[in-house]
């Protein structure tokens, strides 16, 4: 079992390529944005959290493209699964991903969890799955932004992260975090 190592921010992020709800395939590599491609990893349908959590995004998804942000959103869900969370969810304009392997989402530093069964959305979680995260990468695919959790609960505020956008393009505010040993910065 690898250990979690987190991404560096001002360093490259992993590769990252998922097929797509209703055909097609994203990829990390292929993404030109003017500021940031946004790249935001759900738990599954099971999680009647993430079904909130990406309907705020679906709907403040033209407020991040005025910002010159791609958005993508995936799970290691299966096609069927993922299928079903886009119309359950009313997704209609995110691009949802499915299949994320789970040595990729270890490699994005992403918790992984087992089931506890069926949950409050009458959902059985999958044997195995990963936890949330949210990275901000630039255009030369390099991490600007990133945050996991172990939990469905409190993520970042989209509202928050559209303010915190508005003040990182305005000033060039740049990565932080970047430091990897402290005894020698």
């Amino acid at each position: 079992m690898s250990a979690i190592n987190p991404l560096i921010p001002r360093q490259p992020v992993p590769s990252l390529s998922v097929p797509l709800v209703g055909g097609g395939t994203w990829s990390l590599a292929d993404q030109s944005p003017e500021n940031f491609t946004m790249v935001v990893f759900y738990r599954g349908l099971h999680c009647p959290i993430c079904g909130k959590y990406l309907k705020d995004l679906d709907n403040k998804l033209a407020d991040f493209a005025k910002r010159g942000v791609n958005v993508v959103v995936l799970s290691s869900d299966s096609e069927e699964r993922a299928t079903e969370a886009k119309a359950k969810w009313d997704l209609v304009n995110l691009d949802l991903g499915y299949g994320l392997d789970l040595d990729k989402a270890r490699e994005w530093g992403l918790y992984i969890s087992t089931s506890n069964g069926v949950t409050s959305s009458g959902y059985e979680e999958p044997a195995i799955f990963s936890e949330p995260g949210l990275f901000l990468v630039r255009p030369d695919g390099t991490l600007y932004f990133g945050t996991v959790q172990t939990m469905p609960f409190a993520r970042p505020a989209f509202d928050q992260i559209l303010g915190a956008l508005d003040f990182v393009i305005a000033k060039g505010y740049p990565a932080r975090g970047e430091v990897i040993d402290h005894t020698n910065p």
